[in-house]
């Protein structure tokens, strides 16, 4: 049974709990838990870290708290009844362990060890609190010290300030917003600023004296010496050393170490330093022997000194070594410390045996008590203290002190008879009155206890010895009286016995006979001689003697015999006993002489402040006491001394003598009758005032005012007491009449003079302490109104007087402060006065710090939910005075530029700050009633206009970020929940008042304003919150964002019409509204959006302006960060919901679709944009939001800002002919104008033509840097056309010279051709850009498949890669996840026309082949129908994928989306004939290259002829013969007739090939291969015979006609025979990249022996040592590698390159020969050497280059007759292009050479010999039989990105081979629609003709007609005519028109939005 706890509530879980149980609730180790119920050793309840789950717990895992109950009930909330300052640790602690966490991710080591250390030490600190044994005091320590911990942790993490008051905090809710903020000034203040310490010690330990040769006893004296001042500031620290220099009584600190004790700030200055004095003991002489003597004496040994400021810097100095320095002469000893400070060398040098002494130093700050407290081991340990000489600058009363200081200076003796001078020996004792010697009153310094005598150190024979030594004697006050200091000379003698011989004495009394003690200063004293046996115990007899030379007695003749030898001394008396003012004692006994009381009442003034404040209250007591005797005669004469004594406690320096004089008024003071007098006399000097010239002496009494009030009051008490309150009216009335003669005397205006006014401030500022003596008589509502009547009769002017104006405000704020303000019956009162002069300074703008203060002060004692009627009413008064006063002065000061000194700026802050509290403090005051009089107090509406204004300009200056700093969120929120309530209050009377006819546009505005501003503050996004803190915010204050949107809405739908004014400006503002993550706020605000097109279709039927402003925000709030995915789909939904039932739905619906469309590209961007480094993601993002602001929003600055960001990305990438491109856009929008363009980005002001001359040398760069030089040369031209027609040669030339240098970088210069790759992007978790779509991307360099797919997995690293190439089901599609599809696919050229054309060298063909390419293919193999397992030819289909780019590449991105694609499948037959053409086309190249010596090794050539005739010869060639030369074949397939007989065509010219190949071979093959060269000789007759071939005599005779390279002659802009870039590598055999091949298939239905069979087919031999030892590859995929794939991804089409599991070692060499990149593959390997032009000629007659191919109507023999376009043919013709669906011709640009216009072959029908008989022609020479197929891919061998993969199959899947659209089976299928009889050769080449008038645009910008993304640049095209370019054309002639129509391919496609012609500006 579940019972409802009743006291168990709280707990702390102390082991965690999983939860398993059904309905368990897992905990967490020190989660806190709220208990709901519970039931048999388990409670239900909740996590506080989670409330919304419940679930039950077992009890024991729980450890119960004491805690009470707020809301019993369901709503009940528990709050811990432990110190708050446990509880702030606990939730502290809690949001540090996760933020601490985050710092070790974060890798900031340095604040996580330093945060862990504190979280220990606040634990620690935390037990010791819960223990709960701590005393009072400790208890505050440990507070104060977990306090400062927490406040220096949340400024270490960024976390919020806390507001404290005595160590706990507080709720903001509990105080006045002023107090608040004072609170959290003064933590930030003590955050920023510490406070100076003005008191400060200088801690010194002794360590040891190191010394070579000590020997002997040392005593070593520390002091503090003023250098400036030439004396020493402090006592001594005396300690003795050992032998071995180590302190002699180690056992007792206190004896070691010292701590010098109250430095002033004064004294840490560089003049300030550290003496030490180091003094021997033993013998005279150093270095004497030992036993020469055996007394001691006291010798000088050494001298350091150290500067004070060394210390300064904080850092303890722990071990110092400080230099030991020795005088040169003795007699110098007394000032060496001055002589090593003014550096003297002379005089001094380092002691002989080079000492050094080891010290400690600290410097510590703050008052003695402090100290004790922070460094209490020094103190437990002890530590002895040396005080300053004299008092402190502080004299705190109590203080007991009686010190007397003796320096013994010097002495001047006589020889006395010796012949040198003597060892002098001073010996002192004090003797007392009665003879007897006192002991232990000589102190020679803090370390060591008082002794009974002193021994000085001895000069050696010295005279006139100097000493300076410094001796305390604190001898009691009773023994004071009657006591002398008795002095003895001794000489001491070096002799053996070493005896010390007396031979005189001086002494010096005490006291004087009248009292006062030996005076300050120094005293010359006589030195009496003496013997040695003479007695001086008898003290009788020599004091009768003078003892000083200053009083010596004219006719005492003994003493005159002493006066030639004297002894100084210099003595300082510290007493607070005793006096050495004679003045002071003559008015202390004032009873004994009356006569002279009015001398020493007059002399009180000039005697020493110090003397006075140490009889203090006995000097008062006098001074009473002779008022009493004769108030008459000397009223007026102890008042001044009252006055002078009062004023003298106001100095610093006396200052806590106050205390003494308060305690002394209340317990002492017996004057009763005294008052009187004190008033009478006080009324005359108020009186005299007026008239009085000199004011110095009236200003003293005024001044002195508050304790002449405080010995009025008392004395009138003690009055009442004695006679039962007698005389109360006549006090009452003597108090009115003085304050009547002070309200007299402030009303007076100053006349110039100005002292007047002194006086008065003087009043003024001592007048308000007076009111808590008044209250000690009078009652608080009569005091009050005296104080009022006072105040009040101020004089108002302003002008007067700044001085007095601010000592005015000053007594008010004094007022403020006082105690009788805070009784609210006497503040009702004073408040109206304090208000009148707050009102005036305020709105003079002066004083606004003092105003601050007294405001804050005024509001520091209203609470916050004070009801009384008081408070009420004080409320009223304060909002009438200064509401509007104080929005002004707000509004001033933040408008004033803020002052540039760092201690102004704070002051300026502060003075803000202050005024914004006040403000905030009165309006959380106001209550409905105190608003409604507000707005009622307005008399017409342009008041009330301006107030709420002024108001509403206020609260958005409140909001600003740098209002607070930035920790201060508690101030923040409570400045928004009181701006929010003020808001509510104010827009009723908005509604009211500023509506319908009286609407008014700017109030409405700035409304709005103010609410939009307030919803977007940081510190209101909950969202960025700790979960601790957001729930204290939303228990506190709900979310205030939500309360402020429900007003915005509720406001607008009150406006009706008035809407229209504010479309489009708020869309902007409201938009930013609704991207706040708060799906409350976003439902409220989003259907704003629907009213404003619903007011703006009815304004202007349609709603353009609200989707332009839409669309202009949206891209830079969502580039700020703001929106979301969720936000997206509820603007959506939302809004399409609200226009369902509108008239303009559809255009809502567009509208609406528009956005969101936008909305999903801005955030894919800004996704993007998030990760580092620039990748294909970034910049297909940027190209499609690009795109998509130019053709869908047609928004012209937005589409080029993105230009310019894709710009920014493709150079970071270094993608510099992308870079090019996409600069080329912006290019595109530019004409050669003058018109002028603003500033826009980096572009400065210029012109349009300075502008496009700008980008045009950008882009030309960049296409440098990309080696894309033909689209450079177009550009160089167009500009240098530009340069001539403006006749700007100078430039012109450096054009031309560009153009120049791109032409030799063609020829010269290696260039790298790209793969290219499709990459498939499935599933709906890739942006929107991508998701489901299919891409080419082009490669970078030298980037293989592997090295793409692994980047592609990097750059979408949740992507799952398919491992086939079949198209995805939409399972796929829609899966929540993403999938990537990734094979290499062959770029098929537009244009075959370079490509195809004799003579043109590798370098330039190599660009035409992988730039401008629409199209790229891949095929697939596979078997259809029933396989043959004998032969897998029968049955081996190619499927073959085309695919068709919406731009081609390279453009303005690496990839672009395909937009269509065309599946068609190849026959076995087909395909075998493809192969064969193939391998035909690359035995060509080979001959070719070897003929023309470009080949500088044969062995390739040797390859290739050994794998096909090897092939053949093993069954290669006859496998297809058994397949398709079968009668069984024939018969089924009638309609393969022809393609029988070109396959058969192209078996009889291989052989042909072959032949001529082996002859060539022959001529070249080194002496080592010739056996192998007979090897294939054999076994090509074999190959011969099994054709049916008899004899190829004639054939090869002929041979050398077809290839002229017996004697070549190479065509002048043919490739040199050297090899080019990206031909034929020349490698060693057995390598893999040995030699490219052609044909890479593979299939996973092909048996091995069918495999087998292919290998022969395609040329490759058995042996595994040969190059193209192709081994069949039973791939398991359909797909395969160009190179070995990573097994996770698809790769590319059909190979077998990836590892196959059934692959066996043996083949594994083949197989990597199978994986030859296209680099490796020669480049002209479908382009051989061309012939010499005559034999051009002649070919051109052998054939129709146009004549189709499969046109049934064609005889066999003519369609044998199909030249290749090679020697082979001789046909120098350009080969035409069917293109599918009457697409338009397409070529690139040619870089003009000088050719033949046009070639005969055109037009003349060929005409051929049949198969069957190869006769030469005209006896001339062997035609062999062409290729049927005329176009050939550019990348036939060397190109292709994806390689087949291995030569296992005879299907050309990716192949370099027949990639032309109209080969293979796409011929046939192209011209099925051609008629019977349609196919002549004329008409074809008619046709030829035709299509070849049209130039082609020179690179891939140049788009189809109506492909969608970009529209078509015309910057590079060239324009048409009807022949190939010649000669390089005049720079005007060549560029006449653009006829961009003509250079874009057709495409059905919708046709874009137009763009603008022109840039608007920019």
């Amino acid at each position: 049974m579940w019972i409802p706890t009743e006291h168990e509530k709280y707990g702390v879980v102390i082991a965690s709990f999983r939860g398993t149980v059904p309905y368990g609730l897992s905990l967490e180790i020190g989660d806190t838990v709220q208990i709901l119920e519970k039931c048999d050793g388990w409670y239900r309840g909740f996590a506080l870290k989670n409330p919304n789950i419940k679930g039950i717990f077992p009890s024991s895992y729980v450890h119960l708290k004491n805690a009470c109950v707020k809301n019993k009930g369901q709503f009940e909330m528990v709050i811990p009844t432990e110190d708050s300052v446990i509880t702030e640790m606990t939730s502290t602690l809690r949001d540090w362990g996760t933020m601490w966490k985050q710092l070790y991710v974060r890798n900031e080591g340095d604040l996580f060890h330093r945060l862990w250390h504190i979280m220990n030490e606040i634990l620690d600190l935390r037990r010791q609190v819960l223990v709960g044994h701590l005393t009072h005091d400790r208890m505050k320590d440990v507070k104060r010290h977990i306090t400062a911990r927490l406040d220096w942790g949340n400024e270490q993490l960024g976390l919020d300030l806390v507001p404290r008051k005595e160590y706990a905090m507080v709720d903001p809710e509990d105080i006045s917003i002023t107090e608040l903020y004072r609170l959290m000034e003064h933590r930030h203040r003590k955050k920023d600023t510490p406070v100076q310490a003005s008191s400060h010690h200088l801690f010194v330990q002794m360590k040891s004296l190191m010394c070579s040769n000590l020997g002997e006893e040392l005593e070593v004296i520390f002091s503090l010496f003023d250098s400036k001042e030439n004396r020493p500031i402090s006592e001594r620290f005396f300690l003795r050393l050992n032998r071995n220099g180590l302190p002699k009584a180690p056992d007792k600190p206190e004896r070691q170490c010292s701590l010098f004790v109250d430095l002033g700030s004064s004294e840490l200055r560089r003049d300030i330093y550290i003496t030490v004095h180091i003094i021997r003991i033993g013998r005279m002489g150093a270095g004497e022997k030992k036993n020469a003597c055996s007394v001691q004496y006291r010798r000088p040994f050494g001298c350091a000194v150290l500067s004070i400021a060394d210390l300064l810097t904080g850092e303890t100095k722990d071990d110092l070594i400080l230099k030991v320095y020795m005088c040169n002469t003795e007699s110098e000893w007394y000032q060496i410390h001055e002589n090593i400070i003014k550096k003297l060398n002379a005089r001094y040098n380092l002691t002989g045996s080079n000492a050094g002494l080891a010290v400690s130093l600290q410097l510590l700050h703050g008052d003695i008590e402090q100290i004790r407290r922070e460094y209490s081991s020094v103190f437990s340990h002890g530590v002895s203290i040396t005080r300053k000489l004299g008092f402190s600058n502080i004299i705190m009363p109590g203080e007991m002190r009686n010190d007397l200081y003796i320096t013994i200076e010097r002495g001047e003796f006589e020889k006395g008879g010796k012949s040198v001078a003597r060892n002098v020996e001073v010996t002192m004792f004090i003797v007392e009155s009665s003879g007897q010697t006192l002991k232990d009153f000589i102190s020679f310094g803090s370390g060591e206890p008082p002794a009974s005598e002193y021994h000085s150190f001895v000069l050696y024979h010295n005279n006139s010895p100097r000493w300076s030594e410094l001796l305390k004697l604190p001898i009691p006050v009773d023994k004071f009286r009657g006591a002398h200091i008795r002095f003895e000379f001794r000489h001491c003698s070096t002799k053996e016995k070493g005896e010390k011989k007396l031979f005189g004495f001086s002494f010096v009394p005490l006291m004087q006979e009248d009292g006062r003690t030996l005076p300050d200063g120094t005293h010359e004293l006589i030195v009496h001689k003496c013997e040695e046996n003479t007695n001086l115990q008898d003290t009788a007899r020599y004091l009768k003697l003078p003892f000083s030379k200053g009083i010596l007695l004219g006719n005492n003749n003994q003493a005159m015999k002493a006066t030639k030898e004297s002894f100084w001394i210099t003595s300082f008396l510290c007493s607070t006993k005793l006096t050495q003012n004679g003045d002071m004692l003559d008015l202390l006994k004032w009873r004994t002489h009356p006569d002279k009381i009015t001398g020493c009442l007059s002399k009180l003034k000039e005697i020493d402040g110090s003397e006075i404040v140490k009889f203090l209250q006995d000097t008062l007591d006098t001074l009473f006491g002779i008022l009493d005797e004769n108030s008459q005669k000397y009223g007026s004469k102890v008042f001044d001394s009252l006055v002078h004594i009062i004023n003298l406690l106001q100095d610093s320096k006396f200052h806590h003598f106050k205390p003494v004089m308060d305690t002394y008024i209340e317990s002492h003071f017996a004057g009763a009758l005294a008052y009187r007098d004190l008033i009478k006399v006080l009324k005359w000097y108020v009186d005299r005032i007026t008239e009085a010239e000199r004011q110095e002496h009236i200003q003293e009494v005024l001044k002195a005012q508050e304790y002449i009030f405080k010995y009025i009051v008392q004395s009138r008490r003690l009055f009442s007491l004695a006679t039962g309150g007698q005389n109360e009216e006549e006090f009452r009335r003597c108090i009115q009449e003085l304050l009547m003669s002070v309200r007299f005397f402030l009303s007076q205006e100053s006349k110039g003079s100005g002292a007047l006014s002194q006086s008065q401030a003087v009043f003024l500022s001592s007048f308000p302490a007076v009111y808590s003596e008044l209250l000690k008589l009078f009652d608080v509502r009569e005091v009050a109104n005296l104080v009022q009547d006072t105040l009040g009769s101020l004089p108002t002017i302003v002008h007067v007087d700044d001085a007095l104006q601010a000592v005015k405000l000053q007594c008010i704020g004094k007022t403020v402060e006082s105690q009788l303000y805070t009784n609210p019956d006497s503040r009702y009162i004073l408040l109206p006065v304090v208000l009148h002069h707050l009102h005036m300074h305020l709105q003079e703008q002066k004083d606004l710090i003092m105003c601050a203060r007294i405001l804050s002060n005024v509001f520091c004692l209203i609470k916050k939910n004070s009801s009384e009627k008081s408070v009420l009413e004080e409320i009223d008064v304060i909002v009438a005075s200064l509401l509007d006063i104080l929005l002004r002065t707000i509004l001033e000061i933040t408008s004033r530029p803020q002052p540039s000194g760092s201690t102004m700026r704070l002051q300026f802050q502060d003075v803000t700050g202050e005024f914004v509290a006040c403000l905030l403090s009165l309006l959380r005051q106001m209550t409905d009633r105190h608003y409604q009089q507000l707005l009622d107090s307005f008399n017409t509406k342009e008041e009330l206009r301006d107030f709420l204004l002024q108001i509403f300009t206020v609260f958005r200056i409140l909001i600003r970020p740098e209002m607070f700093p930035k920790d201060w969120t508690v101030m923040r929120l409570v400045a928004n929940n009181v701006i929010i309530t003020t808001v509510l209050y104010l827009s009723d009377a908005l509604r009211k008042n500023f509506l319908n006819e009286n609407f008014d546009y700017k109030i409405w505005d700035s409304y709005f304003y103010l609410a939009v501003i307030f919803i977007n503050q940081l510190c209101l996004q909950l969202e960025m919150f700790t979960p601790s803190k957001k729930k204290k915010v939303l228990e506190k204050y709900g979310d205030m964002r939500v309360t402020m949107g429900c007003e915005i809405f509720s406001m607008w739908q009150n406006l009706g019409e008035h809407k229209l004014h504010f479309i489009p400006a708020l869309i902007g503002p409201f938009l930013e509204v609704t991207l706040i993550p708060q799906p409350d706020l976003r439902n409220v605000m989003i259907p704003i959006f629907h009213d404003m097109m619903d007011w703006e279709q009815r304004r202007s039927g349609n709603f353009k302006q609200v989707e332009a402003k839409l669309i202009d925000k949206l891209d830079s709030l969502m580039s700020e960060g703001k929106g979301d995915e969720t936000y997206r789909e509820l603007f959506n939904s939302i809004l399409l919901k609200k226009i369902e039932r509108e008239t303009w739905r559809e255009s809502g619906v567009s509208l609406i679709a528009t956005v969101t469309r936008l909305m999903e590209r801005l955030l894919d961007y800004r996704d993007c944009m998030k990760m580092g480094e620039v990748d294909g993601k970034k910049i297909g993002c940027t190209v499609s939001l690009l795109n998509f602001y130019k053709t869908e929003l047609n928004k012209e600055e937005m589409y080029i800002r993105y230009i310019h960001k894709l710009y920014d990305l493709h150079l970071k990438a270094q993608n510099f002919t992308e870079a090019a491109y996409t600069l080329l856009l912006y290019d595109e929008l530019l004409e050669w104008s003058d018109r002028p363009l603003r500033e826009f980005l980096t572009y400065p002001m210029q012109t349009e033509w300075q502008r496009k001359e700008h980008l045009h040398l950008a882009i030309i760069q960049n296409f440098d840097r990309g080696k894309c030089w033909e689209n450079g040369i177009i550009l160089c031209r167009k500009i240098a056309e530009q340069y001539e027609s403006y006749y700007d040669y100078r430039n012109l030339s450096k054009m031309r010279m560009m153009e120049a240098s791109l032409y030799d970088k063609i020829m010269d210069q290696q260039r790298l051709e790209p793969e290219f790759f499709r990459v498939g992007f499935y599933g709906k978790k890739f942006p929107f850009f991508l998701r489901n779509k299919e891409f080419v991307c082009r490669g970078h360099d030298y980037e293989r498949l592997e090295a793409f797919q692994q980047r592609m997995l990097n750059e979408f690293p949740h992507a799952i890669a398919m491992q086939h190439a079949n198209q995805p089901d939409e399972t796929i599609f829609q899966a929540e996840a993403q999938y990537l599809q990734i094979y290499a696919v062959t770029p098929i050229p537009d244009s075959q026309e370079v490509l195809q054309r004799e003579g043109v060298p590798d370098n330039i063909k190599s660009f035409y082949k992988v730039n401008h390419i629409w199209k790229f293919r891949y095929d697939r193999p596979f078997h259809k129908g029933t396989k043959d397992k004998e032969n897998e030819f029968k049955s081996l289909w190619v499927e073959r994928t085309s695919l068709y780019l919406v731009q081609s590449l390279p453009g303005i991105s690496r990839w672009f989306e395909v937009e269509k694609r065309e599946v068609v499948e190849m026959s076995p037959l087909e395909n075998a004939t493809e192969v064969l053409e193939n391998k035909n086309q690359q035995l060509k190249t080979l001959i070719s290259q070897c003929q023309t010596r470009q080949m500088q090794n044969i062995n390739p050539l040797t390859m290739c002829l050994n794998g096909v005739i090897d092939a053949a010869v093993n069954g290669g060639v006859s496998r297809y013969q058994e397949a398709f030369f079968v009668k069984e074949y024939i018969l089924s397939h009638p309609e393969d007739g022809e393609k029988i007989a070109r396959l058969r065509e192209l078996m009889l010219e291989q052989a042909q090939i072959l032949e001529f190949g082996l002859a060539v071979h022959e001529k070249f093959v080194p002496q080592d291969m010739r056996p192998l060269h007979k090897k294939l000789v054999d076994q090509f007759f074999v190959m011969k015979s099994s054709l049916g071939i008899q004899e190829f005599s004639a054939c090869i005779q002929a041979s050398p006609v077809h290839f002229p390279n017996g004697s070549p002659r190479v065509c002048r802009n043919s490739a040199p025979a050297s090899m080019s870039p990206d031909g034929t590598r020349v490698i060693p055999r057995r390598s893999p990249l040995s030699y490219p091949a052609v044909n890479r298939y593979s299939s996973s239905s092909l048996s091995s022996q069918a495999s087998a069979e292919v290998s022969n087919i395609t040329g490759q031999s058995e042996s595994s040592d040969e190059v193209f030892n192709m081994q069949p590859s039973p791939s398991t995929s359909s797909l395969s590698s160009t190179h070995s794939a990573s097994p996770n991804v698809t790769s590319s089409a059909p190979s077998s390159a990836r590892a196959s599991p059934l692959l066996s070692d043996k083949h594994k060499h083949s197989r990597e020969n199978s994986c030859l990149s296209p680099r490796e593959r020669p480049c002209s390997a479908i382009y051989p050497t061309p012939v010499e032009p005559s034999q051009r000629l002649l070919f051109n007659h052998i054939g129709d280059g146009a004549l189709p191919r499969s046109d049934p109507n064609l005889s066999a023999p003519e369609k044998a007759v199909n030249p290749t376009p090679s020697s082979w043919s001789l046909d120098s013709g350009k080969e035409a292009k069917n293109m599918s669906d009457g697409g338009k011709l397409i070529s690139p640009p040619v870089p003009p050479r000088p050719t033949q216009t046009a070639s005969p072959a055109r037009h003349t029908t060929s005409v051929s010999p049949s198969p069957a008989g190869r006769s030469p022609l005209k006896g001339s020479m062997q035609s062999f039989t062409p290729s049927p197929v005329e176009y050939h891919s550019p990348g036939l061998i060397s190109n292709s990105p994806v390689l087949s993969g291995s030569y296992s199959s005879g299907i050309s899947s990716l192949s370099r081979c027949s990639t032309s659209e109209t080969s293979g089976f796409e011929n046939q299928v192209n011209e099925q629609s051609v008629a019977p009889g349609s196919g002549s050769g004329h008409s074809g080449s008619e046709e030829l003709v035709r299509k070849e008038s049209k130039t082609p645009p020179p690179y891939s910008v140049y788009e189809r007609t109506l492909r969608r993304p970009v529209p078509l640049p015309h910057s590079l095209s060239i324009p048409i005519t009807a022949e190939p370019p010649a000669l390089p054309p005049k720079p005007l002639a060549a560029r006449s028109g653009h006829l961009e129509n003509g250079t874009r391919r057709t495409d059905p496609g919708p046709r874009p939005r137009p763009l603008p012609r022109k840039v608007s500006q920019l």
